[in-house]
């Protein structure tokens, strides 16, 4: 094996132009007083050179000269040594590295730096890698480009940042439950915990397959589809924390692209709400959710799948839902937009949140009117009577209101919007059901503050240990392998 660093980095020939940068820039002052900001991008931009060829360097420090080596169990001899580039933090760097394959034709040449530095997809600094899949989480391949062309370090083409988030995304999905687990291994509950509250939605999504079925179909002599081409549900999960005064402390979220019977989003769920459980055996549980009947469905499979009874736990139809539905009623007997509809919607609202019989006076009301409406108006306030009559248990906001638990799934909305509506709905998009859970994985961890625990195990995954069976001459340093 051969390790070179250089012996004085502070005379590489970056080094020496800093060092002329900055005494060329004191040269300047005596001239008068120069701009700021060409120095500001000359200063970066020398700085960046700097760290590039010291990247260089210390990435020169892992890779092996040797007649055999071992990876995996599995005995490599070299074939060949050449020059490869690969993306730095600070923008691409070209390294001499050696090549190895084992025994067997067509056999898969490995690269032992590139395993021993932990190099993603081949290109990638693990650095680079987190950088770039942080940011193409928030932004198009093509946004995200432009970002990091306007930083002036890295520019990764608009290619590879499509690619990396599914380069990422395989990993997890091979070790996805253990690694959650871990994850949740690493967390606490905070002491002033009370109530653990379970929400669940979902948010219509473009599938690239389906939106080409539907094109197909469209251009198709005498057809005229309507509705939302391609779209399917993309199932969306959080698990909430709150104090005893009702405020949320912290929350984990959840997305997944459409499977049959949300699957996946069920038992990560249940993993996460036995895992705060676990440390806190005694907190309120709730089910929040609005009022579509697949939404309870989701969470009564859940709490069976958990062994819960209706007495282990409250649920909660979300009340801005429940205002939406009173809002329409009220729309219907006394016309939209009307004072008189707008007062009443006003009194009954505060009704339903502060009295005991909030739900069932408005049921009242809606009995006592409906027999006086005739067609649609009839058919309107017939429809908002039903959904009060079916979520009345899940309405008893006075009482909730004083135990200080979650009426609003407004965390969950968020969620919805931020997680993938914000990202997978911009115009034009379409997605397979990998290229989008890709995406949705890693904004999920960001905004579950997972990222960074989650980024320690991406790095563990894409480094492995190579082991040097016999030196063939090169001059060797203590170095870990």
């Amino acid at each position: 094996m051969e390790v070179c660093h250089t012996s004085d980095i502070f005379e590489s020939p970056e080094a020496q132009r800093l060092r002329q940068f900055i005494q060329e820039r004191v040269r300047t002052w005596q001239r008068g007083t120069p701009e700021f900001e060409s120095f500001e991008r000359e200063l970066h931009e020398q700085l960046m050179a700097l760290e590039r060829e010291l990247v260089a360097a210390e990435l020169a420090c892992y890779d092996v000269a040797a007649e055999h080596i071992e990876v995996g169990g599995v005995l490599y001899h070299p074939v060949l040594a050449g020059p490869e580039t690969y993306l730095s933090a600070a923008g691409p760097v070209r390294v001499e590295r050696h090549l190895y394959r084992p025994a067997g034709r067509n056999a898969k040449s490995i690269c032992p730096l590139e395993l021993r530095v932990g190099i993603v997809a081949g290109y990638w600094t693990p650095r680079a890698a987190r950088l770039g899949a942080f940011v193409v989480a928030q932004l198009t391949p093509g946004e995200t480009e432009a970002v990091f062309a306007e930083l002036g370090a890295m520019h990764p083409s608009r290619s590879s940042l499509d690619r990396l988030p599914r380069d990422l995304s395989s990993q997890w999905e091979k070790k996805r439950e253990q690694w959650e687990d871990a994850l949740r291994a690493q967390e606490t509950v905070p002491a002033t915990a009370a109530t653990v509250a379970l929400s669940v939605d979902g948010v219509m999504a473009p599938l690239k397959a389906e939106a080409e079925q539907r094109q197909a179909k469209r251009a198709e002599a005498g057809k005229h589809a309507s509705g939302p081409a391609g779209y399917r549900e993309v199932g969306c999960g959080t698990v909430s924390v709150y104090d005893r005064e009702g405020k949320r402390l912290q929350t984990i979220r959840y997305a997944r692209m459409p499977e049959r019977n949300k699957v996946t989003l069920q038992r990560q769920l249940q993993a996460e709400r036995q895992a705060v459980l676990a440390l806190c055996p005694n907190l309120r549980q709730v089910h929040l959710a609005d009022g579509a009947e697949g939404n309870w469905t989701l969470l009564a499979e859940l709490a069976h799948a958990l062994g819960l009874t209706c007495a282990d736990y409250i649920e909660i139809v979300d009340f801005y839902h429940a205002c939406d539905h009173l809002k329409n009623g009220c729309d219907a007997i006394w016309g939209e937009g009307t004072p008189r509809g707008q007062a009443e919607f006003i009194r009954l609202k505060t009704l339903l949140k502060d009295d005991d019989q909030g739900a069932d006076r408005i049921l009242r009301v809606f009995k006592y009117q409906l027999p006086q409406l005739t067609g649609t108006r009839h058919q309107r306030l017939q429809a908002e009577q039903t959904y009060f009559r079916n979520q009345r248990p899940r309405m008893n906001y006075a009482e909730y209101v004083r135990q200080n638990l979650p009426i609003a799934s407004g965390v969950m909305e968020a969620a919805c919007k931020t997680l993938v509506t914000q990202r997978l709905k911009r115009s034009g998009m379409a997605w397979t059901p990998k290229g989008g859970q890709a995406i949705l994985t890693l904004r999920s961890l960001i905004q579950s503050q997972r990222w960074s625990h989650a980024g320690a195990l991406w790095a563990a995954e894409f480094r492995q240990p190579v082991t040097i069976l016999r030196n063939s001459g090169y001059q060797t340093l203590p170095l870990a392998v």
